[in-house]
C-alpha cells in the first residue's frame, strides 16, 4: 500500500509541475524577504562600499558563490571553484605633470593614461587629430598635441569618447604620447580631475600600451592651441613622476546550469551583473562616507541570484551561465577580461541578459537599454506585463547607457546583450540623488516594487531560454555583423540566424 501511495503522490507532483505556467514558475521562487536579506547584506556598512581589490569585495564574492552553491548551480571557475581571477594593477596618482612647449610652461592636467615618463624632443600639432591629420603627418617618436573633441563641437563626454580614437591613432602611428587641449568650465574640469587625477585600478596593461602616455591639458579659450597652430617648429619636454604600481587580484564569480533540451542545451544564456561599487569617500553632512551601492548594483547582483535559484529548481531548455563581475566601476574590467578569457566558448553564448542600475523614478516601469535591439524584446515586454509593469527602451539616449555597462563588452563580440534596469523616465534629480552617492542605502529602496521587478526578470529569462527560436540582433543594429561573424560556424540547424 505504501508503494502505491508514494507512486500516486509522485505522479500527482509531476502533473502539478508540468501544469504550471512559466509565470507561475517565476512567481514561485521570488520573495520580498529574500530580496531584502541579500541587498541588506551586500549593501551593508560592513562591506564598505565593495571597492574593487578590497577584502570586503572578496567577502561579497564568497557570499555570492555560496548562494549559487546552495541553489545547486555548478562551479564554472578554475579547479572546480566559482571564481575567475582577474589580474589587476593599482596605479597611484602622479606627484607632478609638467609640460613645456617651445618657451611656454603648462601645469593644469588630467592624467588620462600615464606612467613615470620623461621626454624631450619634437612635438606635432594636428588640429583635432582626425585620421586624415595622422595620415598626412609623421608622428613616429614624437609627442602629438591635438584639440579635444571634433570640429562640430562636443561636451566633455563626447570629447572623452573622441579621445579614445585619437589615442588609438597615436599608438598605431608610433607617437610617444598624446596631449589634448580643452576649454572646460571649472565645475566640469574639477569633476573629471577628481576621477582621473587620483589613483586607478585597471587590467594589467599590454607592454606596448604601457610605453604611451595620454593627458588632457586645460587651455582657456584655446589660446594655446591657436599659438601652436601658428608655430612651424615645436620643441617639447614632458615629465610625469611619482607613480607607483602594485599588482592586485580580484574575482569574477561564475557558475552554470545545463539545459534540459538535447539540442538547445548547447546554447547558453548569460545572466550577469557587477557586484562591485565605489567604496569610501568624503563624509557628507551626516558624516556618512560609505557608498553602499544598494541600487548600483546590489539590486542587479541579487537579480542574477534570483534567476539562478529559479532555474536551478525549474531548468530551461537552454543552458545558463551566471557571471557576477568585478571592477565595473573601474572601467568594465571584469567583463572586459572575461570576454577575452571565457570559461565557455563565446560562440555558445546566444544572449547576455545583464542587470545594472542607477536608480528609479517610476515604479510602474522597467527600463531596458537595448530593448528593441534584439529579437527577444517581446519576451521582456511580456515578462514585465505579467507582473503589472511596462517595459520601455532607453529614455535617456544622451547618457549612452547601453555602452556604459558590462553588456557592451559582450555586444562588441556579437552577443545580443541588453541591460535590464529599474524604471526611470529621465536621468533627473531623483536618479542623481542616489547614483554614486552615500545615500544609496538598502533602507530607502522600494522592496514591493523590487519583488515585481525580480519576478519580471525571471519570467523574461524563462521565456527567452525556452523559445525554440534563438534570439539575435535586429537587422541593421551596429553589432549585427559582429554577431554574424561570431556565429558563422554554427551548424545550420542550430544557427542563431535561423
Amino acid at each position: 500500500m505504501k508503494i502505491k501511495f508514494f507512486l500516486t503522490l509522485s505522479i500527482c507532483s509531476v502533473l502539478v509541475l508540468t501544469g504550471q505556467t512559466e509565470a507561475e514558475l517565476a512567481n514561485s521562487t521570488v520573495f520580498k524577504k529574500d530580496i531584502e536579506g541579500h541587498i541588506y547584506f551586500l549593501a551593508s556598512d560592513e562591506l564598505k562600499g565593495r571597492q574593487t581589490g578590497t577584502h570586503e569585495l572578496d567577502i561579497a564574492a564568497a557570499y555570492l558563490a555560496n548562494n549559487l552553491r546552495k541553489y545547486g548551480v555548478k562551479p564554472a571557475g578554475k579547479d572546480g571553484s566559482f571564481y575567475q581571477n582577474v589580474p589587476l594593477e593599482k596605479v597611484s596618482a602622479p606627484n607632478a605633470i609638467t609640460l613645456k612647449i617651445n618657451d611656454q610652461n603648462f601645469d593644469n592636467f588630467l592624467a588620462m593614461s600615464v606612467k613615470n615618463f620623461t621626454y624631450e624632443g619634437d612635438a606635432v600639432f594636428l588640429g583635432f587629430g582626425s585620421e586624415e591629420d595622422f595620415k598626412n603627418n609623421d608622428v613616429e617618436g614624437k609627442l602629438v598635441i591635438v584639440k579635444a573633441g571634433t570640429e562640430e563641437g562636443s561636451n566633455m563626454r563626447e570629447k572623452y569618447r573622441a579621445g579614445r580614437k585619437k589615442k588609438s591613432l597615436a599608438l598605431e602611428n608610433g607617437a610617444v604620447g598624446l596631449v589634448e587641449l580643452t576649454d572646460a568650465d571649472e565645475k566640469m574640469w574639477s569633476r573629471y580631475a577628481h576621477y582621473f587625477n587620483e589613483g586607478k585600478t585597471g587590467l594589467k596593461k599590454e607592454k606596448e600600451e604601457a610605453k604611451f602616455v595620454h593627458v588632457w591639458m586645460m587651455d582657456k579659450e584655446l589660446n594655446g592651441a591657436t599659438k601652436l597652430s601658428e608655430s612651424k617648429t615645436l620643441r617639447s619636454s614632458l615629465s610625469i613622476d611619482g607613480i607607483e604600481t602594485k599588482e592586485i587580484s580580484s574575482r569574477n564569480v561564475v557558475g552554470y546550469l545545463e539545459g534540459k533540451d538535447p539540442k538547445l542545451k548547447d546554447e547558453y544564456i548569460i545572466y550577469s551583473a557587477h557586484y562591485d561599487h565605489v567604496g569610501i569617500g568624503t563624509p557628507n553632512a551626516e558624516n556618512d562616507s560609505i557608498y553602499n551601492g544598494a541600487r548600483d548594483n546590489a539590486v542587479g547582483t541579487v537579480t542574477v541570484l534570483s534567476v539562478a535559484e529559479n532555474l536551478s529548481k525549474y531548468p530551461t531548455k537552454r543552458s545558463s551561465l551566471f557571471i557576477l563581475f568585478t571592477g565595473e566601476e573601474k572601467g568594465l574590467l571584469g567583463s572586459k577580461y572575461y570576454v577575452e578569457n571565457p570559461v565557455i566558448p563565446l560562440e555558445k553564448m546566444v544572449y547576455c541578459f545583464n542587470s545594472d542600475n542607477a536608480g528609479y523614478n517610476d515604479t510602474s516601469k522597467i527600463t531596458i537599454f537595448g530593448l528593441n535591439r534584439t529579437t527577444a524584446a517581446h519576451h521582456i515586454i511580456e515578462g514585465a506585463s505579467e507582473f503589472g509593469l511596462t517595459a520601455i527602451d532607453d529614455p535617456a539616449p544622451e547618457q549612452n547607457l547601453f555602452d556604459r555597462s558590462d553588456n557592451v563588452n559582450f555586444a562588441a563580440k556579437g552577443i545580443p546583450s541588453p541591460t535590464y534596469s529599474m524604471g526611470f523616465n529621465a536621468f533627473d534629480d531623483e536618479i542623481n540623488k542616489y547614483y554614486h552617492q552615500v545615500t544609496d542605502n538598502p533602507d530607502n529602496v522600494d522592496y514591493d516594487y523590487l519583488e515585481k521587478f525580480f519576478k519580471s526578470y525571471v519570467l523574461s529569462s524563462r521565456l527567452i531560454a525556452n523559445d525554440p527560436k534563438t534570439p539575435f540582433w535586429t537587422e541593421g543594429d551596429k553589432y549585427y555583423e559582429a554577431g554574424v561573424e561570431l556565429y558563422k560556424e554554427q551548424e545550420a540547424e542550430t544557427s542563431v540566424l535561423d
